[in-house]
């Protein structure tokens, strides 16, 4: 790509997630941030840098989609509004419908044929129709468990089986993750959380699975996951709330993919506030059977927000670059940090 080119971006949604998306854009050589989208009507014709808390940027933001999404003005879209397909697939296609590019943080759309085969095959038709891609990213799917897991298969002979594990802190994060780790629950009140569906722990375990059992071949046909309460032995300190003993404080979820009746791929995440409260350090660890045998330990864990952010606007020139269709990670070169004008000029 020249680096003279910039590649167009509109940000849509600016929770958390979206605004650290749209700050990051601001600061690469190669993208221009042009717009953004949310719903709040709060946010209607303010300045995005006004949102950001950062200088003017001469960028609005918008409640109208329809009102910026041109494909002779924007590029890409970033999206960052939900983590099901179901709850995204109108605003996908309505992007897709207007001739731009997508990059998603929803963790179905990391491998939405997983849980929503006919939805995938709707985008992927509607971006083909248009002539441009889409691909869902985040630290988890999207990197830890499933892409980084593929990529350390890069020399091996042979893989068996592949057990991975991510143990992180909730701590920092808000009311909304919180509830769906059924964190400060009861036992009890956990147990019927999971039974209702209000309690849901990691949201994309089916999508990794996948992911790695196409990349590697091994022939998943089945996948289990398991959900169990992490109840605190002392008090816990969470960003706004203090989690006493006898509560949740987290959620242990494990899968597990078999071909047949035999264990190909387990992946656990046992996601809970202040572990080290216990003294459980976090930190990410894969283990790869097979010739050569592999064991990977990075701690602490790779930071979620900051690297979900990082990760999808690294995947912006990739995307922009992919022929039309629905992408996944596993289908694209991997994206790497976008350091200054020369890793445009490369691609």
């Amino acid at each position: 790509m020249n680096s003279n080119k910039k590649i167009r971006v509109v940000q849509w949604g600016l929770g958390a997630m979206g605004r650290g998306m749209a700050q990051l854009i601001t600061t690469k050589e190669g993208l221009e941030l042009v717009g953004a989208i949310d719903v709040n009507p709060a946010l209607d014709g303010k300045d995005v840098g006004e949102v950001l808390g950062v200088d003017p940027l001469d960028v609005k933001v918008t409640t109208d989609p329809s009102s910026i999404l041109d494909s002779s003005k924007v590029d890409v879209v970033t999206i960052a509004t939900t983590s099901w397909v179901k709850n995204q697939i109108d605003d996908l296609s309505t992007i897709l419908s207007a001739g731009v590019n997508v990059v998603s943080i929803a963790e179905e759309m990391s491998a939405p044929e997983a849980q929503n085969p006919e939805l995938a095959e709707k985008l992927d038709d509607l971006a083909k129709a248009n002539g441009v891609s889409i691909v869902g990213v985040g630290v988890n799917p999207g990197f830890v468990l499933d892409h980084l897991v593929v990529a350390l298969t890069s020399g091996s002979q042979q893989v068996t089986k592949v057990e991975a594990r991510r143990v992180n802190d909730l701590a920092p994060y808000g009311e909304t993750v919180l509830r769906t780790q059924g964190v400060g629950t009861t036992p009890e009140e956990f147990e019927a959380g999971v039974a209702d569906g209000s309690i849901v722990g990691h949201v994309g375990f089916p999508e990794s699975v996948r992911l790695i059992s196409d990349a590697l071949g091994l022939g998943v046909d089945c996948v289990e996951q398991h959900v169990e309460p992490i109840i605190a032995k002392v008090a816990r300190q969470a960003r706004d709330r203090v989690i006493e003993p006898g509560r949740v404080a987290g959620c242990n979820h494990t899968a597990v993919g078999r071909r047949g009746d035999e264990e190909v791929i387990r992946l656990i995440h046992p996601q809970q506030v202040d572990p080290g409260a216990e003294g459980t350090e976090t930190g990410d660890y894969i283990t790869i059977s097979g010739v050569p045998e592999i064991s990977m330990c990075i701690q602490p864990e790779i930071a979620g927000g900051k690297a979900t952010a990082g990760i999808c606007v690294n995947t912006i020139p990739r995307i922009f670059a992919a022929t039309p269709g629905l992408k996944r990670v596993i289908d694209l070169p991997s994206p790497s940090a976008l350091m200054g004008p020369s890793a445009y000029e490369r691609r």
